[in-house]
């Protein structure tokens, strides 16, 4: 078998590449009319969330920037439960409309810890938007405005998710067989 192949056998596939499309102009379509008449900056959390990102963004008719922001809480497939910033801001966002773009809603840390970051630069408001949100519970008092999908509490690769920077380049999302990180 070739690796490629391999590489792809031990992903089972969850959501579609047609889906996710779908999804994305679904929420660009809401953002859109939440942001009518309005500009708006994007902010990207990276890497995560680079691909469904800028599929979003080139969807959003209003007036918009976008930045990326590097942050980092994972080794493997666990949460650190510590925030490394990794970057820095390029865009002033104070008084500025905010949407803060990131690949998945699992524990909620690195998404309340951003948003924490962001409510210091005093914008005008703040929404998150995630492609991915974990159906479990939450010690964190936070929900994110925009959902793409709602799954159960598995560990998902694909469009931009990861497994130690792996798998980042499927198109659809996937669950990881476990045999890989047990």
């Amino acid at each position: 078998m070739r690796e490629e192949d391999l590489f792809r056998t031990m992903v089972k596939k969850r959501i579609s590449k047609a889906s996710i499309k779908n999804r994305i102009r679904e929420l660009a379509r809401q953002i859109n009319s939440d942001y009518e008449d309005q500009s708006v900056i994007f902010l990207i959390i990276a890497n995560g969330a680079l691909i469904f990102g800028s599929d979003l963004v080139r969807l959003i008719s209003v007036p918009l920037k976008f930045d990326t922001l590097s942050v980092s809480t994972y080794i493997g497939t666990e949460s650190t439960k510590t925030l490394s910033l990794n970057s820095r801001l390029k865009l002033d966002i104070t008084n500025q409309n905010i949407v803060i773009a990131d690949d998945i809603f699992d524990t909620g840390y690195t998404l309340s810890c951003v948003f924490e970051i962001v409510r210091k630069f005093k914008p005008k408001t703040i929404k998150s938007c995630v492609l991915i949100s974990k159906r479990k519970n939450r010690t964190l008092d936070f929900t994110p405005d925009y959902v793409g999908f709602e799954i159960d509490d598995e560990f998902v690769v694909g469009y931009g998710l990861d497994y130690n920077e792996d798998y980042r380049n499927l198109e659809y999302i996937g669950v990881l067989n476990q045999s890989i990180y047990k």
